[in-house]
């Protein structure tokens, strides 16, 4: 075999070993966004980085993905080029996952995002409320801001 004959038939190998590209649909929260290049490798879904905040909101910046205050650092495994692992980063931050495959589309439907659900995670404050301590007087927990606070509750019913 000569040179210039390994090296097309080495080009074509090469070639043929990259995931084939498909469209998708993806589902998150109230949004379907329907995608035209999609990879599917090892049942992980594969998106390009720009189409992420689409998605999610979030955006992949060096300092990992982020969205608002937020920054999850990622992995060499979660990204590749111009493409994202988009169900890779789902399982890392705890999102579930359905897959629904069939011949004429695919469908990944990602739940709610742990790490971003209600309104305190915003603040990462605890909501402030009253109640009496043994002796009657009201006790506000924003009396402890700054210091360590343990909060015992408990209901008859």
């Amino acid at each position: 075999m000569n040179r210039r004959n390994f090296l097309i038939g080495g080009t074509a190998s090469l070639a043929l070993a990259a995931p084939a590209t498909s469209s998708a649909t993806v589902l998150f929260g109230e949004n379907a966004v329907p995608l035209e290049k999609t990879r599917m490798v090892d049942q992980n879904l594969w998106i390009q980085s720009k189409d992420l905040p689409r998605i999610n909101e979030f955006e992949v910046k060096p300092q990992g993905a982020c969205r608002a205050d937020v920054c999850i650092p990622l992995s060499k495994t979660l990204k590749s080029g111009e493409w994202f692992n988009l169900t890779g980063f789902a399982h890392k931050i705890g999102e579930s996952v359905v897959i629904e495959k069939d011949a004429d589309q695919n469908v990944y439907s990602f739940g709610e995002i742990p790490v971003l659900r209600g309104g305190f995670y915003n603040s990462r404050i605890a909501p402030d409320f009253a109640v009496p301590d043994r002796k009657g007087k009201i006790v506000h927990l924003s009396d402890f801001r700054g210091r360590k606070t343990l909060v015992i509750t408990w209901a008859s019913w």
